[in-house]
């Protein structure tokens, strides 16, 4: 078992955190731009308006954490697990991505747009918006989650597997290239798709 050192914080810019545990303290508003995570564990953790853009996280888990918006722009991110997190506003575009999981919890806009992402699982969760406008993703599975709106435009999408998303609204069929889907999603799919091929259906 990993043993950690606890920790209270502060993040700071550049920092460098190594096995250790964050938990049930308010980090809000702190500054961790290009900042080391390796293997570290955030549990019931504080993070709304944290600045995590272009860190670089590894083997780093988030427990039960909340923030009304988190910044990941261009982070890289390495075996990364959220579970139970209560999110609004991820802005984590432009980011690099390898062994994700987002298990549990609900995010009201994820916004991956312009992102590379390999290797990522969406369990149990509700997606207010999940934004994968201009991202490269190869090898997704969705199970049992909720997306209020899913946006592929302009998507490059290689063995993404969508059958267990609950999908209200999508925009950019064609990022849908590359996607599978469940026979029930396509009937719920076709008014879309034929007024994406221009079809008159009587």
């Amino acid at each position: 078992m990993t043993q950690r050192t606890p920790s209270a914080g502060p993040l700071e810019p550049e920092g460098d955190l190594e096995l250790l545990e964050i938990s049930d303290v308010d980090l809000a508003g702190q500054d961790a731009r290009h900042a080391r995570f390796d293997e570290c564990l955030l549990r019931a953790v504080g993070l709304d308006g944290v600045r995590l853009d272009h860190a670089h996280m590894l083997d780093t888990r988030f427990e039960a954490c909340h923030a009304g918006e988190l910044h990941l722009v261009g982070a890289t991110l390495t075996r990364v697990d959220l579970e139970g997190c209560r999110l609004g506003a991820v802005q984590a575009y432009d980011a690099e991505g390898a062994h994700l999981t987002l298990r549990g919890g609900k995010v009201d806009y994820l916004n991956l747009r312009g992102a590379r992402l390999t290797d990522v699982l969406l369990e149990g969760c509700v997606l207010g918006e999940l934004d994968l406008g201009g991202a490269e993703v190869r090898r997704l599975v969705v199970r049992d989650c909720r997306v209020g709106r899913l946006d592929v435009t302009r998507a490059s999408l290689t063995d993404v597997d969508l059958r267990g998303a609950d999908l209200a609204a999508i925009d950019g069929l064609a990022g849908l290239r590359g996607a599978t889907v469940s026979e029930e999603q396509l009937v719920e799919l076709a008014p879309a798709l034929a007024a994406h091929v221009g079809l008159t259906v009587r």
